[in-house]
Protein backbone atom coordinates (compact mmCIF):
# COMPACT_ATOMS: atom_id res chain seq x y z
CA UNK A 1 0.00 0.00 0.00
CA UNK A 2 1.14 2.99 -1.13
CA UNK A 3 0.84 5.99 2.14
CA UNK A 4 0.50 9.19 2.08
CA UNK A 5 4.13 11.26 2.64
CA UNK A 6 4.73 14.22 2.71
CA UNK A 7 5.67 15.24 -0.92
CA UNK A 8 5.83 19.33 -0.35
CA UNK A 9 6.17 20.50 2.75
CA UNK A 10 6.25 23.94 1.94
CA UNK A 11 2.88 23.55 0.13
CA UNK A 12 0.10 24.25 2.90
CA UNK A 13 -2.59 27.48 2.58
CA UNK A 14 -1.60 30.28 4.08
CA UNK A 15 -5.27 30.96 5.60
CA UNK A 16 -6.98 27.81 5.68
CA UNK A 17 -10.50 27.11 4.67
CA UNK A 18 -13.18 26.17 7.31
CA UNK A 19 -14.63 22.83 6.79
CA UNK A 20 -18.01 24.23 7.03
CA UNK A 21 -17.42 25.63 3.13
CA UNK A 22 -16.55 22.31 2.10
CA UNK A 23 -18.45 20.99 -0.73
CA UNK A 24 -20.84 19.27 1.51
CA UNK A 25 -19.18 17.81 4.46
CA UNK A 26 -20.09 19.54 7.37
CA UNK A 27 -23.95 19.66 5.51
CA UNK A 28 -24.10 16.25 5.99
CA UNK A 29 -21.84 16.16 9.33
CA UNK A 30 -25.33 18.56 9.94
CA UNK A 31 -27.70 15.82 9.40
CA UNK A 32 -25.67 13.51 11.35
CA UNK A 33 -25.87 15.97 13.90
CA UNK A 34 -29.36 16.14 13.51
CA UNK A 35 -29.42 12.32 14.01
CA UNK A 36 -27.64 12.16 17.00
CA UNK A 37 -28.95 14.56 18.83
CA UNK A 38 -32.56 13.14 18.70
CA UNK A 39 -30.71 9.48 19.47
CA UNK A 40 -29.07 11.50 22.36
CA UNK A 41 -31.88 12.81 23.28
CA UNK A 42 -33.71 9.47 23.41
CA UNK A 43 -30.91 7.96 24.81
CA UNK A 44 -31.53 10.35 27.69
CA UNK A 45 -34.95 9.33 28.01
CA UNK A 46 -33.88 6.23 28.67
CA UNK A 47 -31.52 6.81 31.33
CA UNK A 48 -34.52 8.81 33.08
CA UNK A 49 -36.90 6.04 33.02
CA UNK A 50 -34.33 3.60 33.86
CA UNK A 51 -33.68 5.95 36.79
CA UNK A 52 -37.16 6.57 37.95
CA UNK A 53 -38.16 3.03 37.83
CA UNK A 54 -35.02 1.09 38.95
CA UNK A 55 -32.47 3.85 40.34
CA UNK A 56 -29.26 2.35 40.66
CA UNK A 57 -30.68 -1.27 41.84
CA UNK A 58 -28.60 -4.36 41.95
CA UNK A 59 -31.18 -5.48 39.65
CA UNK A 60 -30.20 -3.02 37.02
CA UNK A 61 -26.58 -3.78 37.77
CA UNK A 62 -27.63 -7.89 36.92
CA UNK A 63 -29.33 -6.56 33.14
CA UNK A 64 -25.97 -4.29 32.71
CA UNK A 65 -23.62 -7.40 33.16
CA UNK A 66 -26.36 -9.07 30.76
CA UNK A 67 -26.32 -6.67 27.46
CA UNK A 68 -22.38 -6.33 28.29
CA UNK A 69 -22.16 -10.05 26.31
CA UNK A 70 -24.11 -9.23 23.06
CA UNK A 71 -23.08 -5.67 23.00
CA UNK A 72 -19.39 -6.70 23.30
CA UNK A 73 -20.07 -9.45 20.19
CA UNK A 74 -21.54 -6.36 18.15
CA UNK A 75 -18.60 -4.42 18.42
CA UNK A 76 -15.83 -6.99 17.67
CA UNK A 77 -17.97 -8.30 14.68
CA UNK A 78 -19.69 -5.65 12.93
CA UNK A 79 -19.78 -2.70 15.13
CA UNK A 80 -19.12 0.68 14.76
CA UNK A 81 -14.93 0.35 14.04
CA UNK A 82 -15.90 -2.29 11.25
CA UNK A 83 -18.39 0.52 9.93
CA UNK A 84 -15.45 3.08 9.94
CA UNK A 85 -12.17 1.15 9.24
CA UNK A 86 -13.10 -1.48 6.45
CA UNK A 87 -16.52 -1.20 5.05
CA UNK A 88 -17.05 2.36 4.32
CA UNK A 89 -13.39 2.78 2.69
CA UNK A 90 -13.65 -0.23 1.00
CA UNK A 91 -17.87 -0.27 -0.20
CA UNK A 92 -16.80 3.48 -1.25
CA UNK A 93 -14.61 2.31 -3.49
CA UNK A 94 -17.41 1.11 -5.56
CA UNK A 95 -19.87 3.68 -4.99
CA UNK A 96 -19.88 5.16 -8.12
CA UNK A 97 -23.04 4.21 -10.13
CA UNK A 98 -21.20 2.97 -13.30
CA UNK A 99 -19.24 0.63 -9.95
CA UNK A 100 -22.93 -0.01 -8.37
CA UNK A 101 -23.41 -3.68 -9.46
CA UNK A 102 -20.38 -4.70 -7.96
CA UNK A 103 -20.62 -2.59 -5.03
CA UNK A 104 -24.39 -4.99 -4.32
CA UNK A 105 -22.47 -8.39 -5.13
CA UNK A 106 -19.94 -7.64 -2.23
CA UNK A 107 -22.35 -6.15 0.36
CA UNK A 108 -24.19 -8.93 -0.22
CA UNK A 109 -21.40 -11.37 0.06
CA UNK A 110 -20.81 -9.54 3.49
CA UNK A 111 -24.14 -9.82 4.77
CA UNK A 112 -24.57 -13.23 4.13
CA UNK A 113 -21.39 -14.49 5.86
CA UNK A 114 -21.74 -12.29 8.54
CA UNK A 115 -24.97 -13.43 9.11
CA UNK A 116 -23.94 -17.40 9.00
CA UNK A 117 -21.34 -16.70 11.63
CA UNK A 118 -23.30 -14.61 13.84
CA UNK A 119 -26.36 -17.19 14.04
CA UNK A 120 -23.49 -20.05 15.24
CA UNK A 121 -21.94 -17.29 18.04
CA UNK A 122 -25.71 -16.84 19.02
CA UNK A 123 -26.21 -20.44 19.95
CA UNK A 124 -23.36 -20.33 21.70
CA UNK A 125 -23.74 -17.77 23.87
CA UNK A 126 -27.39 -19.01 24.57
CA UNK A 127 -26.00 -22.76 24.93
CA UNK A 128 -23.14 -21.45 27.13
CA UNK A 129 -24.71 -18.53 29.16
CA UNK A 130 -24.13 -18.95 32.54
CA UNK A 131 -20.41 -19.29 31.95
CA UNK A 132 -20.29 -16.58 30.25
CA UNK A 133 -22.42 -14.77 32.67
CA UNK A 134 -19.49 -15.78 35.20
CA UNK A 135 -16.78 -14.30 33.26
CA UNK A 136 -18.47 -11.48 32.82
CA UNK A 137 -18.90 -10.36 36.39
CA UNK A 138 -21.81 -12.10 37.67
CA UNK A 139 -19.52 -14.08 39.88
CA UNK A 140 -18.85 -10.92 41.87
CA UNK A 141 -22.18 -9.64 42.89
CA UNK A 142 -22.63 -9.47 46.61
CA UNK A 143 -26.78 -10.94 46.44
CA UNK A 144 -27.03 -14.53 44.84
CA UNK A 145 -29.69 -14.04 43.32
CA UNK A 146 -28.64 -12.05 40.53
CA UNK A 147 -26.28 -14.71 39.05
CA UNK A 148 -29.46 -16.82 37.38
CA UNK A 149 -31.37 -13.50 36.58
CA UNK A 150 -27.82 -12.21 34.46
CA UNK A 151 -27.85 -15.80 32.80
CA UNK A 152 -32.21 -15.27 31.83
CA UNK A 153 -31.28 -11.82 30.46
CA UNK A 154 -28.61 -12.51 28.78
CA UNK A 155 -29.71 -15.01 26.71
CA UNK A 156 -32.91 -12.96 26.34
CA UNK A 157 -30.34 -10.51 24.97
CA UNK A 158 -27.95 -12.33 23.38
CA UNK A 159 -30.06 -12.24 19.61
CA UNK A 160 -29.80 -8.54 19.27
CA UNK A 161 -26.32 -9.03 18.04
CA UNK A 162 -27.67 -10.47 14.73
CA UNK A 163 -29.96 -7.37 14.08
CA UNK A 164 -27.50 -4.92 15.09
CA UNK A 165 -24.85 -6.28 12.76
CA UNK A 166 -26.92 -6.90 9.77
CA UNK A 167 -28.07 -3.00 10.68
CA UNK A 168 -24.09 -2.28 10.64
CA UNK A 169 -23.38 -3.53 7.35
CA UNK A 170 -26.52 -1.86 5.39
CA UNK A 171 -24.98 1.24 7.64
CA UNK A 172 -21.59 1.46 6.15
CA UNK A 173 -23.16 0.66 2.47
CA UNK A 174 -25.71 3.81 2.87
CA UNK A 175 -22.76 6.36 4.67
CA UNK A 176 -20.10 5.13 1.29
CA UNK A 177 -23.16 6.03 -1.26
CA UNK A 178 -23.34 9.66 1.00
CA UNK A 179 -27.21 8.95 1.86
CA UNK A 180 -26.50 10.35 5.38
CA UNK A 181 -30.25 10.87 6.80
CA UNK A 182 -30.96 7.54 7.52
CA UNK A 183 -28.17 5.79 9.18
CA UNK A 184 -28.22 9.34 11.05
CA UNK A 185 -31.42 8.61 12.84
CA UNK A 186 -31.32 4.67 13.16
CA UNK A 187 -29.79 5.66 16.73
CA UNK A 188 -32.96 7.18 17.60
CA UNK A 189 -35.10 4.76 16.47
CA UNK A 190 -33.37 2.13 18.67
CA UNK A 191 -33.31 4.39 21.64
CA UNK A 192 -37.09 5.42 21.15
CA UNK A 193 -37.81 1.56 21.21
CA UNK A 194 -36.45 0.79 24.18
CA UNK A 195 -38.24 3.78 26.09
CA UNK A 196 -41.83 2.99 24.55
CA UNK A 197 -41.05 -1.05 25.36
CA UNK A 198 -40.23 -0.45 28.78
CA UNK A 199 -42.85 2.19 29.45
CA UNK A 200 -46.04 -0.54 28.37
CA UNK A 201 -44.57 -2.91 30.78
CA UNK A 202 -42.08 -0.98 33.74
CA UNK A 203 -42.54 -3.98 36.36
CA UNK A 204 -40.27 -6.19 34.36
CA UNK A 205 -36.90 -5.63 34.27
CA UNK A 206 -36.69 -7.87 31.17
CA UNK A 207 -38.48 -5.52 28.88
CA UNK A 208 -35.25 -3.18 29.05
CA UNK A 209 -33.99 -6.57 27.03
CA UNK A 210 -37.19 -7.09 24.92
CA UNK A 211 -36.86 -2.83 23.98
CA UNK A 212 -33.29 -4.09 22.98
CA UNK A 213 -34.17 -6.81 21.32
CA UNK A 214 -37.00 -4.81 18.64
CA UNK A 215 -35.09 -1.98 18.55
CA UNK A 216 -32.26 -3.83 16.89
CA UNK A 217 -34.76 -5.43 14.62
CA UNK A 218 -36.28 -2.06 13.56
CA UNK A 219 -32.83 0.15 12.58
CA UNK A 220 -33.01 -2.71 9.58
CA UNK A 221 -36.66 -2.16 8.75
CA UNK A 222 -35.98 1.63 9.36
CA UNK A 223 -32.85 1.92 6.72
CA UNK A 224 -34.62 -0.56 3.83
CA UNK A 225 -35.83 2.16 1.69
CA UNK A 226 -32.24 3.46 1.62
CA UNK A 227 -31.02 0.34 -0.55
CA UNK A 228 -34.35 1.09 -2.62
CA UNK A 229 -31.99 0.60 -5.56
CA UNK A 230 -29.68 -2.42 -3.92
CA UNK A 231 -29.76 -6.04 -5.39
CA UNK A 232 -29.07 -8.09 -2.19
CA UNK A 233 -28.91 -11.74 -2.64
CA UNK A 234 -27.79 -14.82 -0.41
CA UNK A 235 -23.99 -15.66 -1.49
CA UNK A 236 -20.94 -17.19 0.46
CA UNK A 237 -18.65 -15.93 -2.26
CA UNK A 238 -15.53 -15.03 -0.38
CA UNK A 239 -12.87 -14.84 -2.56
CA UNK A 240 -14.08 -11.54 -4.16
CA UNK A 241 -10.78 -8.87 -3.85
CA UNK A 242 -13.42 -6.49 -1.80
CA UNK A 243 -14.33 -8.82 0.66
CA UNK A 244 -10.18 -9.81 0.94
CA UNK A 245 -9.54 -6.03 1.34
CA UNK A 246 -12.41 -5.93 4.39
CA UNK A 247 -10.83 -8.86 6.16
CA UNK A 248 -7.45 -7.59 5.88
CA UNK A 249 -8.05 -3.76 6.90
CA UNK A 250 -10.25 -5.51 10.12
CA UNK A 251 -7.86 -7.68 11.22
CA UNK A 252 -5.80 -5.42 12.89
CA UNK A 253 -8.86 -3.68 14.25
CA UNK A 254 -10.43 -6.93 15.97
CA UNK A 255 -6.92 -7.63 17.93
CA UNK A 256 -7.06 -4.25 19.38
CA UNK A 257 -10.94 -4.88 19.84
CA UNK A 258 -10.46 -7.68 21.65
CA UNK A 259 -8.25 -6.04 23.88
CA UNK A 260 -10.25 -3.77 24.31
CA UNK A 261 -13.33 -5.60 25.20
CA UNK A 262 -11.27 -7.82 27.56
CA UNK A 263 -10.44 -4.05 29.28
CA UNK A 264 -13.59 -3.44 29.51
CA UNK A 265 -14.60 -6.92 31.14
CA UNK A 266 -12.15 -6.26 33.77
CA UNK A 267 -13.30 -3.04 34.60
CA UNK A 268 -16.64 -4.06 35.02
CA UNK A 269 -15.48 -6.88 37.56
CA UNK A 270 -13.44 -3.92 39.08
CA UNK A 271 -16.54 -1.57 39.58
CA UNK A 272 -18.31 -4.36 40.86
CA UNK A 273 -15.92 -5.12 43.62
CA UNK A 274 -16.52 -1.28 44.64
CA UNK A 275 -19.81 -1.81 45.13
CA UNK A 276 -23.33 -3.47 43.34
CA UNK A 277 -24.47 -0.44 42.12
CA UNK A 278 -21.16 1.32 41.08
CA UNK A 279 -21.57 -0.32 37.21
CA UNK A 280 -24.87 1.82 36.93
CA UNK A 281 -22.91 4.86 38.25
CA UNK A 282 -20.63 4.41 35.44
CA UNK A 283 -23.50 3.46 32.67
CA UNK A 284 -25.30 6.41 33.64
CA UNK A 285 -22.14 8.67 33.52
CA UNK A 286 -20.74 6.77 30.29
CA UNK A 287 -24.26 8.18 28.75
CA UNK A 288 -24.02 11.94 29.43
CA UNK A 289 -20.17 11.70 28.69
CA UNK A 290 -21.13 10.48 24.95
CA UNK A 291 -23.32 13.14 23.97
CA UNK A 292 -20.94 15.80 22.95
CA UNK A 293 -19.02 13.30 21.47
CA UNK A 294 -21.77 11.94 19.28
CA UNK A 295 -23.14 15.18 18.88
CA UNK A 296 -20.04 16.57 17.36
CA UNK A 297 -17.17 13.99 16.75
CA UNK A 298 -19.44 11.26 15.68
CA UNK A 299 -21.12 13.64 13.14
CA UNK A 300 -17.99 14.82 11.91
CA UNK A 301 -15.87 12.13 11.94
CA UNK A 302 -18.79 10.16 9.60
CA UNK A 303 -19.26 12.88 7.61
CA UNK A 304 -15.62 13.18 6.50
CA UNK A 305 -14.84 9.65 5.94
CA UNK A 306 -15.92 8.77 2.39
CA UNK A 307 -14.25 12.45 1.25
CA UNK A 308 -11.41 11.33 3.22
CA UNK A 309 -11.48 7.92 1.71
CA UNK A 310 -11.98 9.02 -1.71
CA UNK A 311 -8.57 11.64 -1.71
CA UNK A 312 -6.38 9.27 -0.38
CA UNK A 313 -7.22 6.55 -3.27
CA UNK A 314 -7.24 9.20 -5.43
CA UNK A 315 -3.48 10.19 -4.17
CA UNK A 316 -2.40 6.59 -4.17
CA UNK A 317 -3.31 6.35 -7.70
CA UNK A 318 -1.68 9.49 -8.87
CA UNK A 319 1.90 8.65 -7.30
CA UNK A 320 1.40 5.05 -8.83
CA UNK A 321 0.79 6.93 -12.68
CA UNK A 322 3.48 9.61 -11.49
CA UNK A 323 0.30 12.17 -12.01
CA UNK A 324 1.16 16.06 -11.39
CA UNK A 325 -2.58 15.72 -9.51
CA UNK A 326 -0.48 13.84 -6.36
CA UNK A 327 0.12 16.98 -4.55
CA UNK A 328 -2.66 18.54 -5.03
CA UNK A 329 -4.88 15.43 -3.57
CA UNK A 330 -2.59 15.52 -0.31
CA UNK A 331 -3.56 18.84 -0.32
CA UNK A 332 -7.06 18.44 -0.32
CA UNK A 333 -6.84 15.50 2.45
CA UNK A 334 -4.71 17.91 4.66
CA UNK A 335 -7.00 20.30 4.19
CA UNK A 336 -9.93 18.20 4.66
CA UNK A 337 -8.51 16.53 7.97
CA UNK A 338 -7.48 19.75 9.17
CA UNK A 339 -10.96 21.51 9.10
CA UNK A 340 -12.08 18.56 11.12
CA UNK A 341 -9.87 18.50 13.40
CA UNK A 342 -10.41 22.40 14.24
CA UNK A 343 -14.08 22.19 13.86
CA UNK A 344 -13.87 19.21 16.63
CA UNK A 345 -11.65 21.36 18.97
CA UNK A 346 -13.25 24.66 18.78
CA UNK A 347 -17.07 23.13 19.87
CA UNK A 348 -15.85 20.05 21.68
CA UNK A 349 -13.87 22.17 23.93
CA UNK A 350 -16.48 24.45 25.75
CA UNK A 351 -19.31 21.31 25.82
CA UNK A 352 -17.03 19.90 27.72
CA UNK A 353 -16.42 23.29 30.14
CA UNK A 354 -20.38 23.07 30.28
CA UNK A 355 -20.69 19.89 31.29
CA UNK A 356 -18.27 19.77 33.81
CA UNK A 357 -19.60 22.79 35.67
CA UNK A 358 -23.73 22.05 34.79
CA UNK A 359 -23.06 17.96 36.01
CA UNK A 360 -25.09 17.63 39.14
CA UNK A 361 -28.05 20.15 37.98
CA UNK A 362 -28.04 18.24 34.88
CA UNK A 363 -28.25 14.67 36.50
CA UNK A 364 -30.54 16.04 39.11
CA UNK A 365 -32.40 17.50 36.45
CA UNK A 366 -32.46 14.19 34.47
CA UNK A 367 -32.10 11.40 36.85
CA UNK A 368 -33.42 12.15 40.27
CA UNK A 369 -36.64 11.25 40.29
CA UNK A 370 -38.38 7.87 41.55
CA UNK A 371 -35.40 5.38 43.22
CA UNK A 372 -32.61 7.43 41.81
CA UNK A 373 -31.47 9.69 45.22
CA UNK A 374 -29.67 12.70 45.64
CA UNK A 375 -26.69 10.74 46.97
CA UNK A 376 -26.86 9.17 43.46
CA UNK A 377 -26.42 12.44 41.79
CA UNK A 378 -23.70 13.69 43.89
CA UNK A 379 -22.14 10.27 42.95
CA UNK A 380 -22.78 9.99 39.03
CA UNK A 381 -21.62 13.73 38.85
CA UNK A 382 -18.00 13.15 40.51
CA UNK A 383 -17.72 10.06 38.03
CA UNK A 384 -18.93 12.56 35.27
CA UNK A 385 -16.46 15.03 35.81
CA UNK A 386 -13.14 12.63 36.15
CA UNK A 387 -14.61 11.04 32.42
CA UNK A 388 -14.33 14.86 31.29
CA UNK A 389 -10.68 15.20 32.33
CA UNK A 390 -10.53 12.66 29.03
CA UNK A 391 -12.85 13.84 26.46
CA UNK A 392 -11.12 16.87 24.76
CA UNK A 393 -8.59 13.58 23.61
CA UNK A 394 -11.41 10.82 22.89
CA UNK A 395 -12.11 13.91 20.23
CA UNK A 396 -9.44 14.37 18.60
CA UNK A 397 -8.16 11.24 18.76
CA UNK A 398 -11.29 9.69 16.79
CA UNK A 399 -10.91 12.19 13.65
CA UNK A 400 -6.87 11.32 14.05
CA UNK A 401 -8.37 7.48 13.98
CA UNK A 402 -11.00 7.81 11.04
CA UNK A 403 -8.13 9.63 8.71
CA UNK A 404 -5.56 6.52 9.67
CA UNK A 405 -8.68 4.59 8.24
CA UNK A 406 -9.88 6.66 5.06
CA UNK A 407 -5.68 5.96 4.26
CA UNK A 408 -6.73 1.72 4.36
CA UNK A 409 -4.32 1.89 7.26
CA UNK A 410 -5.78 -0.10 10.04
CA UNK A 411 -3.25 -2.01 11.78
CA UNK A 412 -1.17 1.30 13.20
CA UNK A 413 -4.32 2.78 14.68
CA UNK A 414 -5.01 -0.88 16.25
CA UNK A 415 -1.33 -1.20 17.82
CA UNK A 416 -1.52 1.60 19.10
CA UNK A 417 -4.96 0.72 20.98
CA UNK A 418 -3.62 -2.08 22.11
CA UNK A 419 -0.56 0.08 23.78
CA UNK A 420 -3.11 2.43 25.32
CA UNK A 421 -5.76 -0.35 26.62
CA UNK A 422 -2.44 -1.85 28.81
CA UNK A 423 -1.57 1.31 29.95
CA UNK A 424 -5.44 1.62 31.10
CA UNK A 425 -5.91 -1.66 32.73
CA UNK A 426 -2.30 -0.51 34.73
CA UNK A 427 -3.21 2.44 35.95
CA UNK A 428 -6.44 1.41 36.81
CA UNK A 429 -4.84 -1.73 38.94
CA UNK A 430 -2.97 0.73 40.54
CA UNK A 431 -4.97 2.98 41.28
CA UNK A 432 -8.39 0.91 42.47
CA UNK A 433 -7.16 1.05 46.18
CA UNK A 434 -6.94 4.52 46.73
CA UNK A 435 -9.51 6.46 44.54
CA UNK A 436 -12.35 3.09 44.50
CA UNK A 437 -14.58 3.70 41.27
CA UNK A 438 -12.87 6.89 40.14
CA UNK A 439 -10.07 4.92 39.22
CA UNK A 440 -11.20 3.61 36.06
CA UNK A 441 -11.93 7.42 35.05
CA UNK A 442 -8.60 8.35 35.51
CA UNK A 443 -7.63 5.51 33.94
CA UNK A 444 -9.77 6.11 30.51
CA UNK A 445 -8.27 9.53 30.68
CA UNK A 446 -4.60 8.60 30.58
CA UNK A 447 -5.93 6.37 27.81
CA UNK A 448 -7.24 8.80 25.58
CA UNK A 449 -4.40 10.70 26.06
CA UNK A 450 -1.70 8.45 25.22
CA UNK A 451 -3.68 6.95 21.95
CA UNK A 452 -3.72 10.70 20.95
CA UNK A 453 -0.36 11.39 21.26
CA UNK A 454 0.79 8.31 19.57
CA UNK A 455 -1.52 9.23 16.74
CA UNK A 456 -0.55 12.95 16.32
CA UNK A 457 3.25 10.91 16.31
CA UNK A 458 2.14 8.59 13.55
CA UNK A 459 0.12 11.44 11.29
CA UNK A 460 3.10 13.30 11.13
CA UNK A 461 5.32 10.97 9.48
CA UNK A 462 2.94 9.21 7.35
CA UNK A 463 1.16 12.85 6.57
CA UNK A 464 3.26 15.52 7.06
CA UNK A 465 3.28 18.49 9.37
CA UNK A 466 -0.28 20.22 9.16
CA UNK A 467 1.10 23.45 11.28
CA UNK A 468 -0.18 25.43 8.40
CA UNK A 469 -3.80 25.14 8.96
CA UNK A 470 -3.87 26.90 12.33
CA UNK A 471 -4.85 24.04 14.18
CA UNK A 472 -2.92 25.25 17.08
CA UNK A 473 -4.93 28.88 16.90
CA UNK A 474 -8.28 27.27 17.08
CA UNK A 475 -7.10 25.10 19.95
CA UNK A 476 -5.59 28.24 22.18
CA UNK A 477 -8.96 30.47 21.32
CA UNK A 478 -10.95 27.45 22.19
CA UNK A 479 -9.40 27.04 25.32
CA UNK A 480 -10.33 30.74 26.26
CA UNK A 481 -13.71 30.15 24.88
CA UNK A 482 -14.48 26.96 26.96
CA UNK A 483 -12.81 28.38 30.54
CA UNK A 484 -15.03 31.51 30.01
CA UNK A 485 -18.55 29.06 28.99
CA UNK A 486 -17.94 26.77 32.23
CA UNK A 487 -17.28 30.05 34.66
CA UNK A 488 -20.75 31.71 33.36
CA UNK A 489 -22.65 28.30 33.26
CA UNK A 490 -20.99 27.49 36.96
CA UNK A 491 -21.60 31.51 38.22
CA UNK A 492 -25.13 30.92 36.85
CA UNK A 493 -26.26 28.04 38.52
CA UNK A 494 -24.73 28.90 41.53
CA UNK A 495 -26.43 31.97 41.54
CA UNK A 496 -30.18 30.85 40.54
CA UNK A 497 -29.41 27.51 43.22
CA UNK A 498 -29.91 30.13 45.79
CA UNK A 499 -32.98 31.61 44.70
CA UNK A 500 -35.19 28.77 44.59
CA UNK A 501 -36.19 27.55 48.02
CA UNK A 502 -37.76 24.62 46.72
CA UNK A 503 -35.81 21.79 44.89
CA UNK A 504 -38.54 20.71 42.26
CA UNK A 505 -38.54 19.71 38.71
CA UNK A 506 -39.30 23.07 37.26
CA UNK A 507 -36.44 25.14 39.51
CA UNK A 508 -34.39 22.29 38.16
CA UNK A 509 -35.18 22.53 35.07
CA UNK A 510 -35.00 26.68 35.25
CA UNK A 511 -31.43 26.50 36.48
CA UNK A 512 -30.18 24.13 33.49
CA UNK A 513 -31.64 26.07 30.93
CA UNK A 514 -30.97 29.50 32.48
CA UNK A 515 -27.19 28.39 32.79
CA UNK A 516 -27.17 26.56 29.31
CA UNK A 517 -28.31 29.47 28.08
CA UNK A 518 -25.74 32.09 29.43
CA UNK A 519 -22.54 28.98 28.59
CA UNK A 520 -23.81 29.27 24.90
CA UNK A 521 -24.49 33.14 25.02
CA UNK A 522 -20.92 33.78 26.03
CA UNK A 523 -19.63 31.20 23.79
CA UNK A 524 -21.12 33.41 21.24
CA UNK A 525 -19.78 36.66 22.08
CA UNK A 526 -16.05 34.24 22.19
CA UNK A 527 -17.03 33.49 19.11
CA UNK A 528 -16.93 36.95 17.35
CA UNK A 529 -14.33 38.47 20.05
CA UNK A 530 -11.85 35.69 19.16
CA UNK A 531 -12.44 35.66 15.73
CA UNK A 532 -13.40 31.59 15.46
CA UNK A 533 -13.60 31.61 12.12
CA UNK A 534 -15.25 27.40 11.92
CA UNK A 535 -17.54 28.52 14.55
CA UNK A 536 -18.75 31.22 12.57
CA UNK A 537 -18.91 29.73 9.58
CA UNK A 538 -21.83 27.00 10.80
CA UNK A 539 -24.17 29.70 9.82
CA UNK A 540 -23.91 28.80 5.99
CA UNK A 541 -25.05 25.27 7.20
CA UNK A 542 -28.54 26.40 7.54
CA UNK A 543 -29.89 25.53 4.35
CA UNK A 544 -32.83 27.57 2.54
CA UNK A 545 -34.32 24.06 1.14
CA UNK A 546 -33.81 20.93 2.37
CA UNK A 547 -30.68 19.08 1.33
CA UNK A 548 -30.96 16.47 -1.52
CA UNK A 549 -29.80 12.87 -0.73
CA UNK A 550 -26.88 11.55 -2.62
CA UNK A 551 -27.60 9.07 -5.10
Amino acid sequence: MTELTNISPTEQPQVPVPLSEDSGIVRAAAVLAIGNITSRVLGLAREIVKSNLYGTSSLLGAYTVAVLVPMTLFNLITGGEMVSSSLVPVFSDYAAKEKRPELWRVVSMVLSMASAILIIIVILVIWFAPQVAWLAGARNFDDQTLAPITVKLMRLATPAVLFLSISSVLTGVLLALKRFTLPAFTGAVFNGTIVVVVLLRPEEISSLVWGLLLGSFLQIIFQAPGLRDGHIRLTYYWRHPAVRRIITLYAPIVVALVVNQIAIWISYNLAITTGDNSVTYMTYATTLYQFPLGLVVTAVSIATLPTLSRLATSYREAVESHSDDATQRLSEYKETLAGGLRLVITLILPAAAGLFALAVPIIALLLEHGQFTSDDTVITARVLRVYIIGLVFAAVDQMLVIASYARKDTWRPALVGVISIVIYTITAFALIKPLGLLSLMVADAVKHGVHTLIMIWILRRQVGNLSGYQIGAALLKSIVAAISVGIAAYICATLLSGVFEHDTFLSRLAIVAAAGFAGVLTFLIAVFALDIRDAKSLKQLVPKKAPKTAS
